[in-house]
């Protein structure tokens, strides 16, 4: 685990551990699945370019976009599973409920989209 160097209240230096988010047991699984949306996407506009079908176009934006709510609800989940339960844990009510009220933020930009 990361470490960072903090101060106490009387001004000495001490070794803290850094939070590690959810996601970084599966960073290179969401990586893969950035790159094969990342060339789904350069796909849609070769589509364009070439002037495809327009319901054959939509069908690859739809994909796109199922592929990309399924790397949100992924965050999502790490982040209720690591982020929220830690907080808990640690029994800092406030810090619990800044992270349920962050997930809920991110539920309705998601529902929004």
């Amino acid at each position: 685990m990361i470490t960072d160097i903090a101060s106490d209240s009387a001004g000495s230096e001490i070794e803290t551990a850094a939070h590690q988010h959810g996601y970084i047991s599966d960073k290179d699984r969401y990586l893969a699945r950035m790159r094969r949306i990342e060339g789904q996407a350069r796909g849609i506009a070769k589509m364009i370019d070439d002037e495809k079908y327009c319901i054959d176009i939509l069908t690859q934006v739809s994909a796109l976009t199922r592929a990309l709510q399924g790397v949100a609800t992924g965050l999502l989940d790490d982040h209720l599973k690591h982020c929220v339960l830690d907080a808990a844990k640690l029994g800092d009510e406030d810090a619990a409920i800044a992270k349920i009220q962050e997930a809920s933020d991110a539920i309705n930009r998601l529902v929004r989209s």
